[in-house]
């Protein structure tokens, strides 16, 4: 029985899988809100005494770069401590991995319809594989192919630095720049970058901000809220917000593709992306994608899927478990 994990800013989901025969057999799962807990520790004994089922192995997918078994969340106050972990659940070790890299490790147990793809390419494109994640952050990871297996290769390229690429882009640069000083591309393609792109447009004059969804943001999640009115076509600002999120999307997650060579294909996973499946599916990020000067016929060689199995993690995380306590 392991235990597998996927902890994320907003949500941890964990869960028991079963191994049988090499594949890992989802038994139960539970969602618990991450800021409602002190630490991760809390959450595993609180889900382990729940089930009453004492697991054999454990992994945890977090959020945050991990470094000798030991992780400092970028979107939650937690120290999260392998060791302490194993301690809890009185077993002898208990996996800590980057949430991207669990992401990673989930991929090849994915099937046909927990993946839509954004385009079509001629033959089956092999080679190393890349993965990238917008919701609470923006994570990244790449899967390189040695000719006979893949191995995963967790990364913080959500932290890198934005690179705007014409003239509203620099202008939302130096808005973002004047707030927080170092920007990211996960201050833009995360949730609370969603609604850093709406303020943007908002306070420089670009658009105006309806009462009505000013009511809503405040009473819900307000990149929900900007997310359902530029689906909807309700809102020119929610529109045109979520036009520049797909397009910096696009752009980043075609950089990512040039950085690790991802001819395998890239896999655009998260909470955001299965959400936003109509717009995804329009020309914005696709363009965006493949906009890259010489570079352009590789990235239109490269077929590109959105995940859309949300247990993606949970159940790479249950992989990686299995073949390192196999080892």
């Amino acid at each position: 029985m392991i235990l597998a994990g996927d902890i994320g800013g907003t949500n941890a989901r964990l869960a028991l899988f079963e191994v049988s025969g090499g594949n890992v057999n989802l038994v139960s799962t539970s969602t618990f809100p991450s800021r409602k807990y002190s630490g991760l520790d809390q959450i595993v004994i609180e889900f382990v005494e729940t089930a009453k089922v004492h697991p054999d192995a454990a992994c945890f997918g977090v959020a945050g770069p991990v470094s000798n078994g030991r992780v400092e969340t970028t979107n939650l106050p937690w120290v999260v401590e392998s060791k302490r972990l194993a301690d809890e659940l009185k077993i002898g070790q208990a996996l800590l991995i980057n949430d991207l890299e669990a992401t990673a490790w989930g991929v090849p147990a994915l099937v046909a319809n927990d993946l839509v793809a954004l385009n079509q390419v001629k033959g089956n494109p092999v080679g190393t594989q890349a993965v990238i994640a917008a919701g609470t952050g923006l994570g990244e990871a790449a899967m390189y192919w040695d000719g006979t297996q893949y191995h995963v290769l967790a990364c913080e390229g959500g932290h890198s630095d934005f690179a705007p690429h014409d003239d509203l882009e620099i202008d939302l640069f130096r808005y973002l720049h004047k707030r927080f000083g170092h920007v990211s591309y996960e201050r833009i393609l995360s949730g609370p970058g969603l609604v850093n792109v709406f303020h943007f447009l908002r306070d420089t004059g670009r658009g105006t901000e309806p009462k009505w969804l000013t009511d809503e943001m405040q009473n819900t999640d307000p990149a929900a809220a900007i997310a359902r009115a530029g689906l909807a076509g309700d809102s020119p600002i929610a529109e045109q917000a979520l036009g520049i999120f797909l397009s910096v999307y696009g752009a980043e997650a075609g950089n990512l593709a040039l950085k690790t060579k991802a001819t395998g294909g890239v896999f655009v996973a998260g909470g955001i992306a299965p959400k936003l499946l109509p717009k995804l599916a329009g020309p914005l990020f696709m363009h965006s994608f493949v906009s890259k000067g010489r570079m352009q016929s590789l990235l239109e060689a490269i077929p590109v899927k959105v995940v859309v199995n949300d247990k993606t993690a949970l159940i790479g995380a249950a992989r990686c478990a299995a073949a390192k306590s196999a080892t």
